[in-house]
């Protein structure tokens, strides 16, 4: 079973939407993993920014599964404590003509690693771990709280 945040508006953007930024070109951008040793690189296409709590923040985004769409590997103030501590994922949908994208973290989920330790996952560029507190979607499993 997976705990869930309280579904709270205040961590949708959908009032203050977040703009994406292309890069001029992709990035290879080089994570680590949940695995020692190991490293991932992704094509970063862009980056996206927002404001959660008053605050401006961005998140490197990276090719998501549909065409067009992104996603976010993240980890923020509640990373180890109450939400899994490799990081979260947040899926986005393709941005707007005019680079609009809603940033719901209700919907952010843990990674296969979270639930096996057979599994490996990319962890977040050291540019998305956020300062704040992002109490909304999946939280610790209970399998490993």
């Amino acid at each position: 079973m997976i705990p869930n945040g309280p579904g709270a508006t205040p961590y949708v953007t959908s009032g203050h939407p977040g703009r994406y930024v292309p890069f001029g070109e992709p990035r290879p951008t080089t994570v680590g993993a949940a695995v020692d040793g190991l490293q991932h690189v992704y094509d970063a296409p862009g980056r996206i920014e927002f404001e959660l709590a008053g605050q401006p923040l961005s998140l490197t985004a990276f090719p998501g599964h549909d065409p067009g769409s992104l996603i976010v590997l993240f980890t923020d103030a509640t990373s180890g404590v109450t939400t899994y501590a490799a990081n979260r994922v947040l899926g986005l949908g393709t941005p707007g003509p005019d680079g609009r994208v809603v940033l719901d973290f209700n919907r952010a989920t843990n990674p296969p690693c979270a639930y096996t330790d057979l599994a490996t996952c990319p962890l977040p560029p050291p540019e998305n771990r956020l300062p704040v507190a992002i109490e909304a979607g999946e939280k610790i499993p209970y399998e490993h709280g």
